[in-house]
């Protein structure tokens, strides 16, 4: 007997905090452009299966960054997605599934006021702005991230290596600068060169394809590459190191990958080309080039 009483003593004492844990529900997308598209997956160039109307609330079932996951019952599978520039998202919460506790009823000499909803609200202290420019959604919590200013380095083929900025604008257009280190041998000189390189870059990526685990960002761009190269023979009779400068026009094309691991990372693997030039003789660099490049997006 006393063990029956001491469990339902237990069952009634957690009761409320399972009400309380049930009225936090998920982020909900609140639509503010005129009509916004629902398509078939995370992408533009996927099929457009609906349209939901400004002011519809459309409940997450994940967020993928640039794009939200969400339930559409005309779609075959159940599910669509909608780019988050056509609205907000908040974090919302409902009254629990039990009855609300009923307040006393006011002096008849009262006025009566119409009924207001229960709803939980968080304090205004801890509301924050969502960024509409927003990242792969990591198990990490509910807090986006933005991909909008990365720094990291890059490896290149050519034996170089360097420090890399790059910085995304309205999630297309990107400016990037490079600092870069290569030194090369040849078969038919002696000696060995040695260049530091400085290259300002612009890229654009005509479109971008999310899943729940994965960030896919391919890109074109061309850039003008700066050159200071060094050449030094190891030898008593050969002549002092000379030096020389030289500037070279390149295209590239890549891809940037975020993992839904590591949100605030991107992985860059691309190939560039540009015109052959011999600074000296014998040492001849190559025209196409692979490079990769890691980037920390610090906001």
């Amino acid at each position: 007997m006393v063990r029956r009483v001491a469990i339902t003593v237990f069952v009634l004492a957690l009761t409320p905090a399972l009400l309380y844990a049930q009225a936090i529900q998920a982020p909900v997308f609140n639509v503010t452009a005129p009509s916004a598209d629902v398509h078939k997956g995370p992408s533009t160039v996927t099929p457009v299966i609906g349209h939901a109307a400004r002011g519809a609330s459309l409940p997450v079932a994940r967020n993928l960054g640039s794009w939200v996951k969400i339930a559409w019952p005309s779609a075959p599978d159940g599910i669509g997605y909608v780019h988050v520039t056509m609205g907000r998202l908040t974090g919302v919460a409902t009254q629990p599934s039990a009855a609300p506790t009923r307040s006393p009823s006011p002096p008849a000499s009262a006025p009566r006021s119409a009924p207001s909803a229960v709803t939980f609200s968080e304090p205004a202290s801890t509301r924050t702005k969502v960024e509409t420019r927003v990242g792969v959604q990591g198990p990490q919590g509910v807090a986006t991230i933005s991909h909008v200013i990365g720094i990291g380095g890059l490896v290149q083929s050519a034996k170089g290596f360097g420090a890399t900025g790059r910085a995304w604008r309205t999630d297309r257009f990107a400016v990037e600068m490079r600092f870069t280190r290569n030194t090369m041998t040849s078969q038919s000189a002696a000696g060995r060169m040695t260049s530091f390189g400085f290259e300002p870059r612009v890229a654009f990526a005509p479109f971008d394809h999310l899943s729940d685990y994965l960030w896919v960002r391919p890109y074109v761009g061309s850039g003008v590459s700066f050159g200071h190269y060094t050449l030094n023979v190891p030898s008593p009779d050969a002549a002092p190191s000379a030096t020389t400068n030289h500037v070279a026009v390149q295209l590239f094309g890549g891809s940037e990958l975020t993992f839904a691991g590591a949100t605030r990372f991107g992985l860059s693997v691309e190939a560039g080309y540009r015109p052959s030039s011999t600074p000296f003789a014998g040492f001849e660099t190559d025209r196409f080039a692979l490079a990769i490049a890691g980037h920390w997006y610090v906001k």
